[in-house]
């Protein structure tokens, strides 16, 4: 019963359904979701394992906050490891694998085209998740699901910068294009000027008023990528 509760406040922590801060009780849960108490709790000693939520002594718990600051650390941390994701998977791609990754691109394309800069957003990240996949490592695929539900509340500030939706996909093209001639330098090359331009345009963002982030109206559970 603890798994439902983990995919249950998982979903919602991820989602935007439960905010930076909010409380967390424990007996509420329990009766919302049907579960016991001791389920809940470890769920909630599991999402404190993820960064998802912060517990203390004869407080509770909380969805915890992650500050701008901890965030590009974060986006470092990704950098480090999608780097070595991407070689792996320009050795490893297929004619299918490449085929699904133009339709991202293209897809994404669009939503840029008619403005849809969330949907764009949603878009890549599909595409990261699928390069992912195509790297077929399994430890950066669980260190990757950690730190990205970690960025949920900047997901979309990035893509909002201006001029950062036109540059997002020219180097995303350029992430495709040296997948797809199978050359893992010149595809880390790619993806490190990709996340480094993220990085630079989450600071651009938190040296402005922060927009208030758009509620996800559905679950997006673990597949979330900034």
């Amino acid at each position: 019963m603890s798994d439902v509760a983990y995919e249950k406040l998982y979903c919602d922590i991820t989602g935007g359904r439960l905010q930076p801060n909010e409380r967390l009780i424990e007996l509420d849960i329990a009766r919302e979701l049907g579960v016991s108490r001791a389920a809940v709790r470890n769920a909630l000693i599991r999402l404190e394992q993820e960064g998802l939520v912060k517990r203390e002594p004869n407080r509770g718990a909380r969805v915890r906050l992650v500050s701008e600051e901890e965030a590009v650390e974060i986006l470092e941390a990704r950098m480090a490891l999608e780097c070595v994701a991407v070689r792996h998977a320009a050795l490893n791609r297929t004619q299918e694998d490449l085929a699904e990754l133009r339709d991202l691109l293209s897809r994404m394309e669009s939503r840029v085209r008619e403005g849809d800069l969330l949907g764009a957003s949603e878009v890549n990240g599909q595409f990261h998740r699928r390069l992912i996949e195509i790297s077929d490592h399994a430890t950066i695929s669980r260190l990757l699901k950690m730190l990205n539900s970690q960025l949920i509340r900047f997901q979309y500030r990035t893509i909002l910068t201006p001029g950062r939706p036109a540059s997002s996909l020219a180097e995303h093209r350029a992430i495709f294009e040296a997948v797809e001639s199978g050359d893992p330098d010149r595809a880390e090359k790619a993806m490190r000027k990709h996340l480094s331009g993220v990085t630079e345009a989450l600071r651009q963002a938190a040296a402005q008023l922060p927009p208030r982030t758009p509620r996800t109206p559905r679950c997006i559970c673990s597949r979330q990528y900034c």
